[in-house]
């Protein structure tokens, strides 16, 4: 597809925009350091336009939708580029839309209300509402997008208690595929705000978030390190908190089995936890913070603030790394989270020997408040049910050499579908699949059930009747697919 045509065209509507065309050092210099993943910045777009605006925006949909109409022109869309799945937003030889020139942060302390422009990041955003006693849902990582989440689901360190960081954005700015820039919140186009609760690139260019926020003061959190003989004990533990009845909202639990060969030959644990009142050293937390034996000198628990906390964990990602994420979701049963832990190991094995490998085997627990918080909250695209909690299951992978893609893509995937297959044959597999752990081969929005896909399909034949975010954004996860 030649993209000429609809960049001459841009490139006159948009006269104050700037334009990084193939072959110039801006342009090696924007696609070679956005992106977290060197997945996505293998990926050589044609042009990269960086608006600064949401006229900007409207102005760019409207002169390339006639393009899009004709198949004469394709685009992608990218906020922060932390998410590593190939092509879901950059475009080989198309048109990369860069939303980094979007800044801006209001904070509305009266209303309860933070604004946060698309092309920020959470770190600025924690500085601002640590300053006045309030907090937010938002990414773990300082370095995380906005749109990445707020518009795939969302895990925060107030999941627990406030749900998924989808279901506190009070309100979208979007830009549809007419041009036209609308507001999507429960009095508002409600339909489209519902479906942009985990619905993705699908439906529009989103430019603003308008999120809830709340009282937030410091807290107890951090890591510790363990060795792998203790997993299988700190897994039960895991699902005994989450099964109470009269569990807490207040904590926060991440579990991994993880492997880099700085830590020796083989793979260790590792518990991130989080308790988010203002209480050193919570009882709750005891029995994760007590694993023996521990690994000296790497245990960072202690009282923080948010902003502390997403600096701790962003420092852990590494820069511009080949990556990638696939997941899948079980219920709360100690022998399938054991089970699926000696599944990763084993494929552990034979990539250990690739350059630079770190990953990770992750459990992430969906509390049953975190579940019924969503509900709460009007609801979003997810298809959960708040009934029983969950866990997901996430394999993180990040590795050095091209010429390794395929082993250690091939290999973690085999050992997931081998993990499915086991919890399925069990009655133990949960059928969702989490966006922003997905890669290119996993479909998250039939995850969410035939109702919802079927509700998403109708708010994109509604706002976008031409299909220009389906057909003229190919990337991502698509509704007609």
């Amino acid at each position: 597809m030649d993209m000429s045509k609809a960049i001459k065209a841009l490139k006159l509507a948009l006269p104050e925009v700037e334009f990084a065309m193939e072959g110039t050092q801006e342009h090696q210099t924007l696609n070679r350091g956005f992106f977290q993943s060197a997945l996505q910045s293998d990926i050589v777009p044609a042009c990269i336009v960086r608006p600064r605006s949401k006229s900007d925006i409207s102005t760019f949909v409207k002169t390339i939708r006639p393009f899009v109409v004709a198949d004469e022109a394709a685009f992608a869309i990218v906020g922060g580029g932390r998410q590593p799945a190939p092509g879901c937003s950059n475009i080989q030889d198309g048109i990369t839309l860069n939303l980094g020139l979007l800044r801006g942060i209001q904070i509305d302390i009266e209303n309860g209300v933070v604004s946060i422009a698309a092309g920020e990041t959470w770190g600025p955003v924690f500085d601002k509402l640590v300053e006045i006693g309030l907090g937010c849902s938002g990414s773990r990582s300082s370095k995380g997008g906005i749109g990445g989440l707020a518009l795939s689901g969302g895990l925060s360190i107030f999941s627990s208690r406030e749900g998924f960081i989808c279901d506190d954005v009070l309100n979208y700015e979007i830009v549809l595929g007419s041009g036209e820039i609308v507001n999507a919140n429960s009095n508002e186009n409600a339909d489209l705000w519902k479906a942009l609760r985990g619905g993705g690139n699908n439906f529009g260019v989103v430019t603003r978030y308008d999120m809830r926020t709340f009282k937030q003061g410091p807290f107890w959190g951090g890591a510790l390190y363990y060795f792998s003989p203790s997993f299988p004990g700190q897994v039960e533990a895991l699902v005994h908190e989450l099964q109470k009845p009269d569990a807490t909202a207040d904590t926060h639990l991440m579990m991994s089995l993880g492997y880099t060969a700085m830590f020796g030959p083989e793979a260790v644990g590792m518990n991130q936890m989080y308790y988010t009142q203002e209480v050193e050293k919570p009882p709750v937390l005891d029995v994760f913070t007590s694993v023996e034996p521990q690994i000296g000198g790497l245990n960072t628990m202690r009282m923080m603030n948010l902003a502390e906390a997403s600096r701790e964990q962003a420092g852990d990602i590494p820069p511009n790394q080949r990556s990638a994420y696939m997941n899948l979701h079980v219920k709360a049963d100690v022998a399938t989270l054991v089970t699926g832990g000696e599944i990763w190991k084993a494929a552990l094995e034979p990539v250990k020997d690739c350059e630079g490998l770190i990953c990770s085997y992750t459990l992430q627990p969906y509390a049953r408040s975190q579940l019924q918080a969503s509900a709460k909250k009007g609801g979003n695209s997810l298809g959960l049910d708040p009934s029983s909690p969950i866990v997901s299951v996430a394999f993180l992978m990040y590795w050095n050499s091209k010429s390794d893609d395929e082993k250690i893509l091939g290999t973690f995937k085999s050992a997931l579908e081998k993990m499915r297959a086991e919890a399925s044959s069990k009655g133990q597999l949960i059928n969702f699949v989490y966006m922003n752990y997905s890669f290119n081969f996993q479909d998250p929005i039939a995850s969410y059930g035939a109702e919802n896909k079927k509700h998403l399909q109708g708010v994109s034949r509604k706002f976008d009747p031409e299909g220009i975010f389906q057909k003229g954004v190919p990337g991502g996860w698509k509704l007609f697919a």
